[in-house]
C-alpha cells in the first residue's frame, strides 16, 4: 500500500464519522403515538405474536433482512491473527457490500474467543437475533469444523464466505477459461497452491462440477499434499494425491490450471513455462498475486490470467457471490446454503460474463470495451444484473433441493434494489 493511499484509507475510516455503517430508523417517530407504536405500549402486541409463533419474527422485526458478519479475527485479510477488535474495519466493510449490492442490513459482530467451542457457543446463542450468518476471517482449519456444527445447530444460512465465497467465485471464472481453451472440465489438470480455507474449498467445489479427483494436486508450504506424508490435517487428507509428485515444479509441469491463494511471487516465469499450452493462472494472493500478470503475459502469450485485484482483468471478487447468494437465501428463508445453491451461483456468475455488457457497466470502468473473452471471464462487481441474476439462482436452487421455507417470490427475478419485498 502506497503511502498516499495509506493515508486516504484512514481518513476515510475516520471522517466525517468514524467507521462506515449505522442504524437507521424504518418507522416514523414524530409524535408520541408513534414512540407508543415503537415501544411500550405497542411494542407489546409484536412481543405476543412472536411468543406465540416464532415465525411472526420476520413478520414483525428486521431478522429477515438481517446478517450478522462474525468473526474471532484469527485470519484478517493477508494480514494474519491480530485479534476481534482489529478485525473490525473489515466486518464492517462487509456490511457495506451487503447493503450496497444487496440491500441486505448487517450487524458485525467481533468475538473475543480464543477457544472453538467458545466461538461457536457464542455464534449458536445470538443467532436467533438474525436471518443468516456469514463468518469471517477465521482461520483454518477450525472455519471448517465450526461452520458445520453452526449450520447443525442453526436453523438460518451459515455461511463462511472465505472458503465458499472464493471457491464459488474461481470455479466460475473458471468454467469459462476452459471453454475459452476447448478443454473439457473432466479433463483438465488442476494445481491449487494453498491449502487453507480457500483452497480446500475450491477443490471440493470443482470436484462437484467435474474435475477428477486423480486430475487435482493440492500445495501447501512443504510441497504436495500426498498420501505419504505424516502432517496432513483431515482436510488436507481429503485431497492427498497416490502419485510422484513431491514439489510445487512437479505439479505444475503440463499442468492446465493453477489456482494460487498463498503468497506474492510463489509462481515463477520457470515454473509458468512449464504448464501445458494455453495455461490459465489464477493468482488470488492480495495485495500481491503469486505472478504478477505482466510478467505472467510476458513470459506466456497464451495465458489467461486472473487475480483479486480490481486494477486488472479478471478480478475474482467474493462481492460477485456473498451478497446475491445470501439475498436469495433470506427471501425463500432458507434454513442453509446447501451444495445446490452454490453451484447454481456459480453457474449463474460464468453465465452473465458471456452477455453483452450494458453501457453503465463499461463507463463505471472507464469506458474500456468488455466482451466475453480471455480478458473477461467473470462479470465485473459493479454490475447491476448480479442482482438478479445470482439471488434468482440460488433461490430457486433452495426451492428446488427443499431447504427453502417460502415459494420462490413473485417479484423474482431482481432488476434493482427497489424491487426488494421484505419478508
Amino acid at each position: 500500500m502506497t503511502m498516499d493511499l495509506h493515508e486516504a484509507a484512514l481518513a476515510y475510516h475516520q471522517h466525517p464519522r468514524p467507521g462506515k455503517i449505522s442504524v437507521e430508523l424504518t418507522k416514523p417517530t414524530e409524535d408520541a403515538r408513534d414512540l407508543a407504536l415503537a415501544y411500550s405500549p405497542g411494542v407489546a402486541a409484536p412481543v405476543r405474536e412472536i411468543a406465540k409463533d416464532p415465525e411472526n419474527a420476520y413478520r414483525y422485526t428486521g431478522k429477515g433482512n438481517l446478517v450478522g458478519v462474525i468473526t474471532d479475527g484469527t485470519a484478517i485479510l493477508g494480514l494474519g491473527d491480530l485479534g476481534p477488535l482489529a478485525s473490525k474495519p473489515v466486518m464492517e466493510g462487509k456490511g457495506v457490500l451487503f447493503r450496497r449490492f444487496a440491500g441486505i442490513d448487517v450487524f458485525d459482530i467481533e468475538v473475543d474467543a480464543r477457544d472453538q467451542d467458545a466461538f461457536i457457543e457464542t455464534v449458536a446463542s445470538i443467532a436467533p437475533t438474525f436471518g443468516g450468518i456469514n463468518l469471517e476471517d477465521i482461520a483454518a482449519p477450525a472455519c471448517f469444523e465450526i461452520e458445520r456444527i453452526l449450520s447443525e445447530r442453526c436453523d438460518i444460512p451459515v455461511f463462511h464466505d472465505d472458503q465458499h465465497g472464493t471457491a464459488i467465485i474461481a470455479a466460475a471464472a473458471l468454467l469459462n477459461a476452459l471453454e475459452l481453451t476447448d478443454r473439457a472440465i473432466a479433463d483438465a489438470r488442476v494445481v491449487c497452491v494453498g491449502a487453507g480455507a480457500a483452497g480446500i474449498s475450491t477443490l471440493r467445489l470443482l470436484t462437484a462440477l467435474g474435475v477428477r479427483a486423480q486430475n487435482l494436486l493440492l500445495v501447501d508450504s512443504r510441497g504436495v499434499v500426498h498420501a505419504d506424508r505424516t502432517d496432513l490435517n483431515a482436510y488436507k487428507a481429503e485431497f492427498a494425491h497416490a502419485g510422484p509428485e513431491r514439489t510445487l515444479a512437479d505439479a505444475l509441469a503440463g499442468a492446465d490450471v493453477s489456482i494460487g491463494v498463498s503468497g506474492p511471487g510463489i509462481l515463477t516465469p520457470e515454473l509458468l513455462r512449464s504448464m501445458a499450452p494455453a495455461p490459465i493462472v489464477f493468482g488470488l494472493a492480495n495485495p500481491d498475486p503469486e505472478i504478477d500478470p505482466s510478467l505472467a503475459h510476458a513470459t506466456r502469450a497464451d495465458v489467461i490470467m486472473a487475480t483479486g485485484r480490481s486494477d486488472h482483468p479478471n478480478q475474482v471478487n467474493n462481492v460477485l457471490g456473498f451478497p446475491f447468494i445470501f439475498r436469495g437465501a433470506l427471501d425463500v428463508r432458507a434454513a442453509r446454503v446447501n451444495e445446490e445453491m452454490k453451484l447454481a451461483a456459480v453457474h449463474a456468475i460464468a453465465a452473465l460474463a458471456k452477455e453483452p455488457v450494458p453501457a453503465e457497466v463499461r463507463a463505471a470502468y472507464g469506458g474500456v470495451e468488455l466482451a466475453f473473452g480471455p480478458d473477461c471471464i467473470i462479470p465485473k462487481p459493479l454490475d447491476p444484473r448480479l442482482l438478479g441474476v445470482v439471488s434468482a439462482a440460488v433461490a430457486r436452487a433452495a426451492v428446488d433441493s427443499g431447504v427453502a421455507r417460502r415459494p420462490y417470490p413473485s417479484h423474482y427475478p431482481l432488476t434493482s434494489l427497489e424491487d426488494i419485498v421484505y419478508h
